[in-house]
């Protein structure tokens, strides 16, 4: 049993140096601070934080599921180094708007809530991690409606 201990460490290195995870892409980990940012701006603004980077299904997530008064808010975060390229805002298309659609209604569904109200809020976050400055938030309330293709049923 002595000589088990030995390889089974060996093995051990052998696994975690051969299985290691890569370093996280650069978007990825922007787009996780952007979160983060996004996340205690919502909760200095009194919102309670119900859910991150909840995934609705195979293919859809959403950033951030989040609750003031009797409103449900499903949140989408968009970080940006700069707007060189044009707002955050406009990376929403109709097919991403029509995925968070789908994506709320799976959350509803597969959580049975009946919500008094529910929001569609976007948060545009200007700025990056390693940037040093303060990154620049605009929280854009009800930017967009449900898509018509799909129904609530309450």
């Amino acid at each position: 049993m002595r000589f088990m201990r030995p390889f089974f460490q060996v093995m051990l290195r052998w696994v975690k140096a051969r299985y290691a995870a890569a370093e996280e892409p650069a978007h990825l980990r922007s787009g996780r601070w952007g979160e983060g940012v996004a996340v205690r701006f919502l909760k200095k603004h009194h919102y309670r934080i119900a859910g991150e980077r909840v995934r609705v299904g195979r293919h859809d997530e959403l950033d951030i599921v989040a609750e003031r008064a009797s409103t449900l808010v499903f949140v989408e975060v968009k970080t940006r180094r700069n707007e060189q390229y044009g707002r955050p805002f406009s990376a929403v298309n109709r097919d991403k708007r029509k995925r968070l659609s789908r994506a709320a209604v799976g959350y509803l569904r597969k959580k049975k809530l009946t919500p008094a109200f529910i929001r569609f809020d976007l948060i545009e976050v200007i700025g990056a991690p390693d940037d040093g400055r303060a990154p620049e938030i605009r929280h854009i309330e009800n930017a967009f409606t449900l898509d018509p293709a799909y129904k609530l049923w309450w």
